[in-house]
């Protein structure tokens, strides 16, 4: 399992809380990240590289 954390982005695009999940790979991490996303857009992390960025008010997912 890899460690990713999902940051909830809030006015200025500052994190203001943190999910830490255990994923098998980036398509699970980004299954479960996608389930958090609701007023605020969520960042998706492995470590120091970027995997995604979920848009809340389009509800789109833009890999990294």
């Amino acid at each position: 399992m890899t460690t990713y954390r999902a940051y909830i982005v809030g006015q200025h695009s500052r994190s203001i809380g943190v999910v830490n999940m255990d994923c098998a790979d980036d398509d699970q991490a980004i299954t479960s990240a996608s389930r958090l996303v609701d007023h605020h857009d969520i960042e998706l992390w492995q470590l120091d590289r970027p995997v995604a960025r979920f848009d809340a008010v389009s509800k789109q997912v833009f890999r990294k």
